[in-house]
């Protein structure tokens, strides 16, 4: 595992993503299932971790914490808020800062810790980041000691952009993969030079990019590729990055044809690494053997620069255009 720079904090390049622990979006994971995940990431030398709140409305943040009291390596998680939908504090009235600091308080008592290694806003509307108010908020709970570094995650390059104008910003959390590549153009060098960290959600495209689907592939009730596949119950682009499955089925062959073996997941994840700008991706598992092949992705050499160059020519004549939703 090789590591880059958070801060002045070492974080694996490649971390976990545990929206699949909440099992609520990704279909059910008991929590024995849940451990040899865990632990299969950190005695591969991950230590990031990234959750939220609604990942199965603290199942997955609850799981970390009793995780964190089995081992001693040291380890950072990273939460997130905003998206819940309760009773008291629902969306959208969830950026008051007595609103925040409920949710930073439930996530310190599901994650058994008394301090939030990085706290990021859920995705929120546009306009709640515009107003700033929220940022004022975090800086108040940073200053409290609630939590020690605070960050965004997005859903548009516009939305990057404007965080980027916050002084103390930590971090950015964005999709980027082969389906979305247009970040790398339009903000990744003004981030580099504010020394803000990016975080790489969906980089497998909820799975596309790694090869192992097909046309008659289907999934799971309560698993988001079903139901969110059209974006029915939030943005579509949360969902194989926002392209029609059929469609992304038959691009991601077509990558897998132009990647250099069989190994297409842990080439999409290599590819991303390859942007020296991004500081971790966090892909996610429902199994072992999924995490090792993600960590194994750190060890690859780095793509040849003309295959990056053929890969940028097929997203901008193939792939940016079948995108749906805001990005």
């Amino acid at each position: 595992m090789r590591y880059r720079k958070f801060k002045d904090i070492e974080i694996s390049e490649i971390g976990l993503g545990t929206w699949q622990l909440g099992s609520a979006d990704w279909g059910q994971i008991s929590d024995e299932d849940a451990f040899k995940i865990l632990n299969s990431f950190i005695n591969a030398g991950g230590n990031f971790i990234d959750t939220a709140d609604v990942y199965g409305m603290g199942i997955s943040e609850s799981i970390i914490g009793r995780f964190l009291k089995t081992t001693d390596k040291k380890l950072f998680v990273a939460t997130k808020l905003g998206r819940r939908g309760d009773e008291s504090n629902g969306w959208p009235q969830n950026f008051s800062y007595d609103s925040m600091r409920k949710h930073v308080e439930s996530s310190l008592k599901n994650l058994d810790v008394q301090s939030l290694f990085l706290e990021q806003l859920h995705c929120i509307p546009q306009e709640e980041l515009a107003s700033g108010k929220v940022f004022d908020h975090l800086r108040r709970l940073q200053e409290e000691k609630l939590i020690q570094n605070w960050g965004v995650s997005v859903e548009t390059a516009e939305e990057a952009l404007l965080c980027l104008e916050q002084e103390g910003l930590a971090s950015i959390q964005i999709i980027f993969n082969i389906f979305r590549q247009h970040y790398a153009e339009e903000f990744f060098a003004k981030a580099k030079a504010k020394d803000v960290a990016l975080i790489v959600r969906v980089p497998l495209a909820s799975g596309l990019l790694s090869g192992k689907y097909n046309e008659s592939t289907q999934f799971a009730a309560n698993d988001h590729r079903n139901y969110n596949a059209n974006g029915d119950s939030f943005n579509v682009g949360e969902t194989f990055s926002g392209v029609e499955f059929q469609t992304g089925v038959k691009l991601a062959q077509k990558i897998a044809g132009m990647l250099p073996d069989e190994r297409t997941a842990q080439w999409a994840l290599r590819w991303i690494l390859d942007h020296p700008e991004v500081t971790t991706v966090i892909p996610g598992a429902t199994k072992v053997s999924q995490v090792e092949s993600n960590v194994a992705s750190s060890d690859l050499p780095s793509l040849p620069q003309e295959m990056h160059e053929q890969l940028k020519d097929l997203y901008q004549k193939n792939i940016r255009s079948s995108i749906r939703g805001r990005f």
